[in-house]
């Protein structure tokens, strides 16, 4: 049966002038408009303490507007003040949220936000309205400076005495940002492992990233949840499936860990039990460590893989799949094995739609992921093992490292970068962008396809 498709004229000069905008292609150009500007910015001489070559200067730009925290240099080391400034200034930027970071964009070069862009914001949102965007936008900032500026307050306690005024409320100021925006930069050499017997910076940045990770929709719920207003799906699968992670990840790392010389086994119960707590939350993209990555046993390093690969909320500063991803995919399977034709939580049914959704960002991460293994393992020379959890941490934004990011090829660092790109994009939004949409004018009939 023949299919007339119907697809978009490319006759039109109107139609492309309005399509060149679409937000697929919006996020993209926002995305590197910043980014390659930036990558030249880290190549001046004031900027680094020693030359700084267009690989690194670009890893390292796109690590930090993705959120990310690997790095092929050390960040302390190899930097100027100026160049931590602007690194910094860069993940508060990427920590924005890509459809916020348009919005930005638009605004900058005097453009009218349209109602396409205003449907795409109030979508990724959850808002019912779509004339406060412009107030939608300062609350999210509000909110993030405010959290950031609490978070510095609590950690200069720890930071001031030990550094000083002046480099101790620097650290405080970078730290924090970087906490919330879960980015994972840190200017210690060994991200946090001086602090692991030290509760206040590790819970402090702990907060800052998880608050971070939960994402803009479900904060903007909760503040304005009212009695006669119950709390939206999203928050209640959100708040409850982060909860189930972060203690599933905990006492997952503190039974495999809690014997082991290198990791946990010095540590009273109470101290390895914040370290456990600490590293299981932090793969959910955070990136910063109290314990040696590459101290961890390979069941911990696993478990971290699948806590990284589901990673934070929709709509919040970190990456992988999104919880609620993980959890309408778990919903979705447990009806079809009860025999349940409807999907449905916290008495609220899921529409079809948003499990077929589900189940397409999977497939994609899941084939994306696969792709890049292949390219990294056939320019590196690393074990199978630690070339996945590269990968992973890489596109979903985490930035934990076993030590072969410092080491890639050039073309390993370049492969990197589009991981971190795609991760913090969104594998859907690459999707659209690389495909047209189609309709078809006729409909077929069904027929039953043998699976399993």
């Amino acid at each position: 049966m023949a299919v007339k498709r119907i697809a978009p004229s490319a006759n039109s000069p109107k139609s492309n002038r309005k399509d060149f905008f679409n937000p697929p292609r919006l996020l993209l150009i926002s995305f590197v408009l910043i980014l390659l500007p930036a990558s030249l910015v880290l190549m001046i001489p004031g900027v680094t303490t020693s030359p700084l070559s267009f690989t690194d200067a670009l890893f390292t730009a796109t690590s930090a507007l993705t959120v990310t925290g690997l790095t092929t240099v050390d960040t302390a080391r190899h930097f100027t003040i100026w160049g931590e400034l602007f690194i910094l200034l860069m993940i508060q930027i990427g920590g924005l949220g890509k459809v916020t970071l348009s919005m930005l964009i638009l605004l900058a070069f005097g453009r009218r936000i349209g109602l396409t862009q205003r449907n795409l914001l109030q979508e990724e949102l959850n808002q019912n309205q779509t004339t406060q965007i412009t107030k939608l936008i300062k609350a999210i900032l509000l909110f993030a400076f405010a959290f950031e500026l609490v978070g510095a307050a609590i950690m200069a306690i720890e930071f001031v005495p030990q550094h000083g005024w002046k480099n101790g409320l620097y650290y405080s100021i970078f730290h924090s940002v970087s906490a919330f925006n879960n980015a994972g930069f840190a200017l210690f050499d060994d991200s946090l492992a001086d602090f692991q017997h030290t509760p206040l910076i590790p819970l402090t940045i702990a907060a800052l990233f998880i608050v971070g990770g939960i994402g803009y929709t479900v904060i903007l719920d909760v503040f304005t949840h009212r009695e006669k207003r119950p709390l939206q799906l999203h928050t209640k699968i959100t708040l409850s499936t982060t909860a189930f992670l972060l203690l599933f990840g905990t006492m997952g790392i503190l039974i495999i860990e809690s014997d082991r010389t290198g990791t946990l086994a010095h540590m009273d119960l109470s101290t390895q039990l914040l370290n456990a707590f600490f590293q299981a939350a932090s793969a959910r993209t955070a990136g910063f460590n109290t314990v040696p990555i590459t101290s961890l046993h390979h069941g911990s390093l696993l478990l971290m893989m699948v806590l990284m690969f589901i990673g934070a909320g929709s709509t919040s500063t970190g990456g992988g799949i999104k919880v609620s991803t993980f959890a309408v995919a778990l919903i979705a399977t447990r009806s079809f094995l009860v025999g349940e034709d409807k999907f449905h939580a916290f008495k609220r049914n899921i529409s079809s739609w948003t499990v077929l959704r589900a189940f397409t960002v999977i497939v994609v991460s899941c084939f994306t992921l696969a792709l890049a293994m292949l390219f990294l393992m056939i320019t590196e020379d690393a074990d199978f093992s630690i070339v996945m959890f590269e990968t992973i941490s890489a596109f979903s934004t985490v930035g934990f490292s076993t030590g072969l990011t410092p080491n890639l090829t050039e073309f390993g660092k370049i492969t990197v970068c589009f991981i971190m790109f795609i991760g913090r994009l969104g594998p859907l939004t690459l999707a659209y962008l690389l495909t047209t949409p189609m309709r078809t004018a006729v409909q077929y009939p069904t027929d039953d396809v043998f699976t399993g």
